[in-house]
């Protein structure tokens, strides 16, 4: 019998690092902290340099990032209400990992989108492929 000396399992449905898991690698979460890495911005700095982001988006992605300790905000009392924003020591290490995947992302673009092509010009009949059949009775 196997066991798993770490505590955490992730593919265990109860895991608390799946939600972990879901928040880093949602592609909003993961372009705020590249938008952070290199320092302190404003949430209207953030706003323009992420393209696509929305404005209940970007707040959204902001709020869980903070919750779990990536990001910090700061509020200064002016009129309107400055917001700035900071990678905490945590969102610094984990920035690291998701610079591994951009950098992996742009190394190997051309080669998915090549495997793209040649997927969405399989004939329709070939589609995804078959679950193998069980031996079980």
């Amino acid at each position: 019998m196997e066991t798993n000396p770490d505590p955490f399992d992730v593919l265990d449905v109860a895991c608390p690092t799946r939600q972990v898991l879901a928040r880093i690698g949602d592609k909003w979460s993961m372009l705020v902290i590249c938008a952070l890495e290199p320092g302190t911005r404003r949430f209207s700095h953030l706003r323009r340099h992420i393209g696509g982001i929305t404005q209940k988006m970007l707040t959204q992605t902001l709020r869980g990032l903070e919750r779990d300790g990536l990001v910090t905000r700061q509020a200064f009392p002016t009129v309107p209400v400055t917001v700035e924003y900071t990678l905490t020591p945590l969102g610094h290490s984990l920035a690291g990992a998701v610079d591994g995947l951009r950098t992996w992302a742009y190394a190997h673009m051309d080669h998915i989108q090549s495997a793209r092509v040649e997927f969405d010009a399989r004939p329709a009949a070939l589609g995804p492929p078959t679950p193998i059949a069980t031996a079980s009775a």
